[in-house]
């Protein structure tokens, strides 16, 4: 007998799964970086893409996209972040309108103990994973991220 319903959808089973993957590593992993590093996971993640971009700047938009925050929920997070000395603002040189976050030396510094920590702990998480799986879900992950960009933005 196979069920008709709405909810039976294998689409929303994968991505539950997806969503549930993800909460048990980011609650386990944000935990870990947190208690040993002294540094809250999405602070982490500023600091990575901001030490991966270009001159160790993005703008504030761009940040926010990158980090699933709205662009005052970016505001306050840099504000934080800033007051703890990890990044600070920088002006456009061309648009007055816009305003970058940098890194900091200091940003450095601490992105480096924590990158310890959560590879090590990454490590742990993903153990039994051959290369060849790891880069198998890297490619999956890849298509995934391509078919969430061609979206349409909601705000």
């Amino acid at each position: 007998m196979s069920s008709s319903s709405p909810i039976d959808d294998p689409l929303i089973t994968t991505f539950g799964r997806l969503v549930e993957a993800y909460s048990r590593l980011e609650q386990w992993l944000g935990s870990a970086m947190e208690n040993e590093a002294g540094l809250p996971h999405v602070w982490f993640e500023v600091l990575i893409r901001l030490a991966r971009s270009e001159d160790g700047q993005l703008t504030m938009s761009s940040l926010a996209d990158q980090v699933a925050l709205t662009t005052s929920g970016v505001t306050r997070l840099v504000d934080r972040m800033q007051a703890a000395g990890y990044v600070e603002r920088r002006p456009c040189p061309t648009d007055r309108r816009v305003s970058y976050a940098g890194i900091t030396a200091a940003g450095h510094e601490a992105l480096d103990r924590a990158a310890v920590v959560h590879a090590r702990n990454l490590r742990k998480a993903f153990d039994g994973f051959t290369p060849q799986d790891l880069a198998a879900l890297d490619g999956q992950l890849d298509r995934v991220r391509e078919a969430a960009s061609r979206l349409p933005r909601q705000r």
